[in-house]
């Protein structure tokens, strides 16, 4: 093995174990401290009905068909273009109007591939859209979903041209050593997207007017302020013409910051209970979990990298690609399908993490309201209204629950009470 082969070696290991240290000790794992009190434990039946529970039952029965084709049938593209010579030669096709230069290839042979994924599962996600419609989860007419797919495609197909532009750029100028400038280009991308994402994506899928001043938008900031939370506004977005869902939550950092209440909430919930949604978003803040959130995911692209720049050195690998390098702007389809597979194997570790610090944040919210009673009913009206699975199988919860269930956000309310001397 050469010496740039071992320092990327060295160089991956030592990402792998940074990352990991990094879950560790970031990650609360434990959220709740008993103090000899014993858990009140999960129980469905305790606080939703059986009308209820079978509703959302058939729910989920009838939306993860066409949710989990989507899913493999989108890996099996990647891995198919990717791992296979027939993207590359996609790639070349597309290209060869424009002269066939790598430029053309990675610009016009990552629009190529990526339509190609998306009109292949589109069905799939239409069968999706029509069950939420018939639910009543969406309101958004067929038109308006139309769009919002064409929005989502166009978002994402952004990123990925700035990913695949750095990696065949950078394998072109250095082929031994893109990847070490690729894995710190990739980090700062990961800060300036979590940046600007509040005021950049997320104004393309909502509107937002901010709350008319009130009671309730002053508790709000009151909340922020007793929080020690710098928050800059109070907004409304319309999700109303898309959902039914209710939900708000606090984006950005620093001077971005600030809270978004969906408009079905307000039309819906006590302020109570909004008090109790933010307050819940304001543990995120409070607890810097955009932050260090975005530190595990520079981490986590740095480590993807150099992953991609291991498996770049294996000669079968490129010749089941049909290309000789990464600096061939045919490699397109090739490095997708790896984002694509890192992305599956990685899922359920990331759902993990994203589960603990959920149940801190609703720890923090009972500790800024200390209102577990509207906390309970809160949950109780989410879980029904959003339709969320209320005793998923193990398998399920573990592999795509980025979330406790509406019942075990319930349990760890009455625990709290508990611990308080408060319970009923």
């Amino acid at each position: 093995m050469s010496s740039r082969s071992t320092t990327l070696v060295v160089v991956t290991v030592v990402l792998f174990v940074a990352l990991l240290v990094a879950v560790a000790v970031l990650t609360p794992w434990r959220t709740l401290s008993l103090d000899g009190v014993t858990a009140v434990p999960t129980d469905p039946a305790r606080d939703f009905t059986a009308a209820q529970l079978a509703r959302e039952d058939a729910f989920h029965s009838a939306v993860r068909p066409p949710a989990y084709i989507s899913l493999g049938l989108s890996l099996l593209i990647a891995c198919v273009l990717g791992l296979s010579p027939l993207g590359a030669r996609l790639v070349e096709r597309v290209a060869a109007p424009f002269g066939g230069g790598w430029g053309w290839q990675v610009l016009l042979g990552t629009v190529a591939v990526t339509v190609v994924g998306r009109l292949l599962v589109l069905p799939w996600d239409a069968w999706s859209e029509s069950v939420r419609k018939r639910y009543g989860l969406s309101t958004r007419t067929w038109g308006g979903w139309a769009v919002d797919v064409a929005k989502s495609y166009a978002v994402g197909l952004v990123v990925t041209l700035l990913v695949l532009v750095l990696v065949v750029a950078l394998a072109r100028w250095s082929p031994q050593w893109w990847w070490a400038l690729g894995a710190a280009l990739g980090a700062l991308l990961v800060v300036a997207v979590s940046f600007s994402y509040p005021v950049v994506v997320e104004p393309v899928f909502n509107d937002f007017t901010p709350m008319e001043s009130g009671e309730l938008r002053t508790s709000l900031l009151d909340l922020a302020r007793a929080d020690e939370v710098p928050v800059r506004e109070v907004l409304v977005a319309d999700a109303s013409r898309r959902t039914s869902s209710l939900n708000a939550y606090v984006s950005g950092i620093g001077a971005t910051r600030r809270i978004v209440v969906y408009d079905t909430l307000l039309s819906s919930a006590s302020p109570a209970e909004v008090r109790l949604i933010v307050a819940h978003e304001l543990g995120h803040a409070k607890n810097r979990d955009v932050v260090w959130g975005t530190l595990l995911g520079a981490l986590g692209v740095a480590l993807l990298v150099c992953v991609l720049a291991l498996l770049s050195r294996s000669e079968s690998l490129l010749g089941r690609a049909g290309v000789a390098s990464l600096a061939d702007g045919r490699a397109v389809p090739l490095v997708l399908a790896v984002l694509a597979v890192l992305a599956v194997v990685s899922g359920p570790a990331q759902a993990l993490v994203s589960r603990r610090v959920e149940a801190r944040a609703d720890v923090h919210a009972l500790d800024l309201t200390r209102e577990p009673a509207a906390a309970i009913a809160m949950q109780r009206r989410l879980s029904t209204t959003n339709l969320s699975d209320l005793d998923p199988s193990p398998l399920v919860f573990g592999l795509f629950s980025t979330h406790p269930t509406g019942p075990q956000r319930i349990a760890l309310a009455r625990t709290w009470a508990r611990t308080q001397g408060t319970e009923d």
